[in-house]
């Protein structure tokens, strides 16, 4: 009998080093029931997500079983000095509401790991200026190439809350660069539930179909925020997750 061939998954494109490290983490973040409203996730679509500290990332990147590049602040993807001011002040401090100093120390240590954890990642970085064109042609290359890219869009600056007060809509310009390349991006809204350990994933639209329900594009943001915190306020009994 022929050997089975044994089926490539995403970790695999992840290089050696980081997959090892990835496994030190699974005792710190336990997988968690997907909730799939509708189709599961296929490949060269968007996913937006709450951010939730570090446990939506790290449980999509652990525990996704498509092929994902998400985004991150260009800060925690320039090097190490870059990336501890930004942890110490913006990340820990202005976001999660920690004592400044107290970040400082903490980030002594957390921030050189933290780096290594993040060359890893092949995070997508963004920007505030005319570099975030750099961002989008990046994002474009990787949904041809199969990925999905997955962003954090909530607007965190009274910290990480359970109900989102606004979207940026950084996603909307790179659904409306897709359609103008062809490419009809599906989106994923989805909410990590963290007390229930849920990742609630709603059925994907087409970004076109939303622009016809919008009646354009400056009203996607502000539906998708509604449903992500629709998705939030939903609870789950044990038949209904995947």
């Amino acid at each position: 009998m022929a050997k089975k061939e044994k089926k490539e998954t995403p970790t695999q494109k992840r290089k050696w080093w980081f997959r090892f490290m990835k496994k030190l983490m699974l005792g710190r973040y336990k997988r968690p029931r997907f909730v799939f409203l509708g189709e599961e996730f296929s490949n060269g679509g968007v996913i937006l997500s709450n951010h939730e500290g570090t446990d939506a990332p790290m449980s999509l990147e652990l525990y996704c079983d498509k092929p994902i590049r998400m985004w991150g602040a260009h800060e925690m993807n320039s090097g190490l000095v870059s990336m501890y001011k930004y942890q110490t002040r913006v990340y820990y401090h202005e976001k999660k509401h920690w004592n400044l100093h107290l970040a400082r120390l903490f980030c002594l240590l957390a921030s050189p790991l933290t780096n290594l954890f993040y060359k890893g990642l092949n995070l997508i970085s963004t920007y505030r200026d005319g570099r975030f064109l750099k961002t989008l042609r990046e994002s474009v290359k990787a949904i041809q190439e199969g990925d999905n890219i997955v962003i954090f869009p909530e607007d965190s600056t009274n910290g990480y809350l359970p109900q989102l007060e606004a979207f940026h809509q950084g996603f909307v310009a790179l659904a409306e660069t897709c359609l103008r390349k062809g490419i009809d991006v599906p989106v994923y809204v989805t909410f990590f539930k963290k007390d229930e350990l849920v990742y609630v994933v709603d059925k994907p639209v087409l970004y076109s179909e939303l622009l016809k329900e919008c009646g354009g594009k400056d009203g996607v943001a502000q539906k998708l925020l509604e449903r992500c915190n629709e998705l939030g306020r939903m609870t789950f009994i044990e038949e209904n997750v995947a």
